[in-house]
């Protein structure tokens, strides 16, 4: 899923070609990405 980095709306449509938000016709978009903690471990 990918957010618009203007309107933060969500982009539904990600496998067209010149991609533009719907609301507001920004092209800059951020995918979203869980919050989640990674442990490594060092041996």
């Amino acid at each position: 899923m990918y957010r618009c980095g203007k309107c933060n709306e969500p982009i539904r449509n990600v496998g067209t070609i010149g991609l533009q938000c719907e609301k507001c016709g920004s092209k800059i978009f951020y995918k979203e990405r869980p919050n989640v903690k990674k442990v490594l471990r060092s041996d």
